[in-house]
């Protein structure tokens, strides 16, 4: 098979673009579905400061070097979740690219926060991952907003997007198909989030990674196993085998006709929002979730002495 650019051999094949390229062609290819996102979705400009969440796994490490590389004001953020071993890897993978790019990054520790992972797997009688997931976030738009960042940068790619659509439309969760896409606008205390990877597959942005070059943090976090985000990925990339390029007509279709659609029958003004009494961030109660969350495991943990 040869590049359809250059017409030297193809190293990737991508059967959703009925195309192919070859190792030095590739990369310009994923420059601009970038560029396309960053464009069409109107995410930012280079005047703009942008902070880049990452976790030192491919597309999160992927998109910091790409918006680099574009020229764009990029800091990255790894939040250190004190999970034994795997933390300590993703840390040093994150630490090392960042260093050998010369790119600006922050580093938050839970621990430091009063929310190890660990302690709340054990003390906490919620899903893991919906409280880590929770934790993230909070400190992903604190960090953002405390930092004057115009927009936070998450690694999401396309099989990412087309998972949560899917297990957003299995519950016709109304509230989060109004406003899932790939850039959500500053309001109340929230920064600008977006997502310059919605184009890709997460094939395509491991393909980009490996040309590139990039060292990544590709283990498993230990606390995630059978997650159902995790099937209904599986799902959709058998579907995707039988006919490439369902995954981004499924998404891509959602944008233009669904999201609209729900966002008209979802006009309902929802909670006031207010600053949190303890730590600022926008909540509709007296305290965040993160803080309740953070109250909660002193207790548990001091009954369990």
């Amino acid at each position: 098979m040869k590049c359809k650019r250059c017409k030297a051999k193809a190293v990737v094949s991508l059967p959703s673009h009925n195309t192919a390229f070859c190792k030095d062609c590739y990369p310009l290819f994923f420059t601009r579905q970038v560029e396309t996102a960053i464009r069409r979705q109107k995410m930012f400009t280079h005047e703009e400061r942008i902070l880049v969440a990452l976790s030192g796994g491919k597309d999160s490490l992927a998109l910091m070097l790409e918006l680099s590389l574009q020229g764009y004001d990029v800091t990255g953020l790894h939040i250190d979740l004190a999970i034994p071993r795997s933390s300590e890897k993703a840390r040093a993978k994150v630490e090392a690219f960042c260093e050998l790019h010369g790119l600006k990054l922050q580093v938050l520790e839970v621990a430091n926060e009063g929310l190890p992972i660990p302690a709340i797997k054990k003390h906490i009688n919620r899903p893991v991952c919906s409280v880590c997931g929770k934790i993230k976030r909070h400190y992903f738009n604190r960090i953002a907003r405390e930092g004057g960042y115009d927009a936070l940068a998450t690694g999401h790619n396309l099989d990412d997007e087309a998972a949560r659509l899917f297990a957003n439309t299995l519950r016709w969760d109304a509230g989060y198909l109004s406003d899932q896409g790939p850039t959500l606008p500053a309001e109340e205390g929230f920064v600008r989030k977006v997502k310059p990877l919605y184009r890709l597959s997460e094939f395509e942005t491991a393909n980009y990674a490996f040309l590139k070059g990039i060292e990544i943090h590709s283990d498993p976090c230990p606390y995630s196993g059978g997650a159902s985000f995790t099937n209904h990925k599986h799902l959709l990339g058998e579907l995707e085998y039988k006919s490439p390029g369902s995954k981004f007509s499924f998404y891509e279709g959602f944008l233009k006709k669904g999201r609209p659609a729900f966002a008209m029958l979802n006009k309902e003004e929802g909670d006031e929002v207010s600053p949190c009494g303890e730590c600022g961030s926008p909540t509709s109660l007296d305290l965040c979730g993160v803080c309740r969350i953070r109250t909660a495991l002193k207790e548990k943990m001091a009954e369990a002495e």
